[in-house]
């Protein structure tokens, strides 16, 4: 249960109608399968120590005694268990019955949660048998299952001592339908788990609806949401269960099983959802009162072991029709932005300059975009190509060649003599190629473009991204700054699916030019080629994009400490990094990170088009001088 994450499983045991003791050896079945695989929270379906469909034998008292015997074999058998288990069983109290949740753990009952809405319409008819609770309720105790108890008409909230943040509420199936479902009080009062046991019956299309009111509930509330539902073994008399399980979190589906028996497992992440609750100053509700908690529940602490999915590429879906929606919609975004921008400057002319790599590969693209938008002919986007000591004729070419074929004008403006000159005028050696000598040439670029811009009445188009800000791998007042930023919230994973997607959609021999581009190494191209080849490689001098993409997903938008980024991180990708450069990347992502905020401090504008952004004027707000020293001792130790 380490950094937060929390096995949990809804399960549903294959059972028998009215045969209690049958359904108690399934379920103890259950919950040991579960313990065995490390689950600490189990939901179990809507009366699944009956059946959901007695029907009118709920009246008789042969079923209910035999409910409580059953409920008393499952309190024996499973004492020794490591577990909390929310299952389903009638209860009477004061000459009414009440279709109830009970929590169960090591032998004890922690508490008594009666269904608040009881349907009586359609195929349900729950109101000729059970009641809601009332207030008559309150404070009410009752004997069952040999044990003393307590049943009442307000929320339960069960807290666990051992898993700071888990608050675990239960409502039960029909209460999830509701207007107002019990979840959103429990949630207001701190739930971060809600158990769903449930009977939903299955019909053609129901399913999608179940699953957008489970997912859509999990994120209305940040909490997580384990949802157990009825199976086999339910009469059909007129209905047929499915067994629809499913676990989600914040909006995400992490599990789910239908048309089955046994248990879906996955992991709630409570760190992340109580990090979010934090983060959202509109996570707020009225002052209530009325609500029972129950003794803290307490689990062994040991190592959660991970199943639930964790992508290696956080900012990209994996599903290629999602992805390819969601690069269309970047696109359009980013342009929608930048369209704007032109409006409200009276800007004629886009000046972009084109070097033949990835990130301005991608800013001549959005441009593009924003000029057919506009209505406007693309001659008005001027591509500039400044090629000095490291170009290599491979980028020189693919940028005047992606300018042909997007249809704008270009320009090649060889800075290498102006260059010269200022390392004349400071002193600069040609020979000494450090760090003067690679500004020099990025801050020249600049001024050109500013320049150029000025003589045609237009905006100097940035063309850094996300990752680039994140690592501080930009010149200040070179290619940190310009007029418009499009690709300043598009990580580097991301640019390149976008330039991929552009290459495919456009085809012919612009594709060709893309691919060509796609292929290239990512490089700043400052340093003299050798070979004729690129001799500065980025990803060898900062490390690998796909790695520091992934760590600022995690650190930066979930806040995780660093050992969870590098536990993730070993889980995502340990098939392709060993902990030794996993280790060495990190640390260097957080060094380079809190070093550099100077220059995100002062970024140009730029549109937000995900959910991480560096922008000082919106999701980050960071001193320049914050120090990294708690984040780097975090990691101190690891070998």
């Amino acid at each position: 249960m380490r950094d937060g994450f929390v096995k949990v499983a809804a399960g549903t045991p294959k059972i028998r109608v009215a045969d209690c003791d049958y359904n108690a050896g399934q379920i103890i079945a259950l919950m040991k399968e579960a313990a065995a695989q490390g689950v600490k929270v189990l939901a179990l379906p809507e009366l699944c120590v009956t059946g959901y469909t007695c029907g009118d034998l709920f009246l008789q008292p042969t079923l209910l005694d035999g409910a409580e015997q059953a409920l008393r074999r499952i309190l024996d058998e499973t004492a020794e268990l490591d577990l909390l288990a929310a299952l389903g069983l009638p209860v009477r109290c004061k000459n009414e019955l009440y279709n109830c949740a009970v929590v169960i753990q090591k032998g004890a009952i922690l508490g008594l949660v009666p269904k608040t809405f009881i349907p009586n319409y359609g195929e349900f008819y729950e109101g000729r048998w059970f009641v809601s609770p009332s207030d008559k309720l309150r404070g009410h105790d009752l004997g069952l299952a040999g044990l003393l108890t307590r049943i009442e008409s307000d929320p339960l909230l069960i807290k666990c001592g051992s898993v700071p943040g888990l608050v675990i509420g239960v409502e039960i199936c029909e209460d999830l339908w509701a207007p107002e479902p019990p979840s959103v009080r429990l949630a207001a009062e701190g739930a971060t788990l809600i158990l769903n046991l449930s009977a939903s019956d299955e019909v053609a299309g129901k399913a999608d609806y179940r699953r957008a009111l489970v997912t859509g509930q999990s994120a209305r509330l940040v909490c997580g949401y384990v949802y157990a539902d009825a199976g086999e073994g339910e009469s059909s008399t007129d209905l047929v269960f499915a067994g629809h399980n499913m676990i989600a979190e914040n909006g995400t589906l992490l599990a789910e099983q239908r048309f089955s028996t046994g248990l879906t497992v996955s992991e709630i992440d409570v760190e992340r959802l109580t990090y979010e609750r934090q983060r959202m100053n509109t996570y707020a509700f009225p002052p209530s009162d009325g609500y029972i908690f129950s003794d803290y529940c307490k689990f062994e602490r040991e190592e959660t072991v991970l199943t639930r999915p964790i992508s290696p590429t956080p900012f990209i879906p994996a599903d290629a029709g999602h992805r390819a929606e969601r690069c269309e919609e970047i696109l359009t975004i980013a342009a929608l932005g930048l369209k704007k921008r032109l409006e409200h400057t009276n800007s004629s002319c886009a000046v972009v300059g084109l070097s033949g790599g990835l990130d301005s590969t991608l800013a001549i693209l959005i441009t593009a975009l924003a000029f057919d938008m506009l209505g406007r002919d693309r001659k008005g986007i001027l591509a500039v190509t400044m090629p000095c000591f490291g170009t290599t004729r491979r980028t020189r070419s693919n940028a005047e060649l992606l300018a042909q074929e997007l249809g704008t004008d270009f320009r090649e403006v060889n800075i290498g003599k102006a260059v010269e000159q200022h390392f004349a005028d400071i002193g600069q050696s040609m020979e000494d190629q450090s760090v003067t000598f690679e500004n020099g040439q990025a801050r020249e670029r600049t001024q050109v473009l500013m320049d150029l811009a000025n003589q045609r009445g237009g905006l100097v188009i940035g063309t850094g991204d996300l990752s680039e800000l994140a690592l501080g791998w930009a010149t200040y007042n070179g290619d940190h700054m310009s007029m418009y930023a499009v690709n300043a919230s598009i990580p580097k994973t991301l640019v390149r699916h976008l330039v991929a997607y552009e290459a495919d959609r456009l085809g012919g021999r612009a594709g060709e030019v893309l691919r060509d581009i796609l292929d290239t190494p990512v490089s700043p191209e400052l340093l003299p080629p050798k070979d004729g080849e690129i001799a500065q490689k980025t990803e060898d001098l900062v490390g690998p994009y796909e790695l520091h993409d992934f760590f600022l997903y995690y650190a930066i938008r979930w806040g995780f400490r660093p050992r969870k980024v590098l536990r993730l991180a070993e889980y995502a990708l340990g098939d392709r990094y060993d902990r030794e450069t996993l280790l060495k990347w990190l640390k260097n992502f957080y060094r380079r990170f809190f070093s550099q905020q100077f220059k995100r401090s002062c970024l140009p504008d730029g549109p937000k088009v995900g959910s991480v952004t560096l922008s000082p004027r919106g999701d980050w707000r960071m001193p320049s001088d914050a120090v990294a020293k708690l984040w780097l001792d975090d990691l101190e130790g690891i070998e």
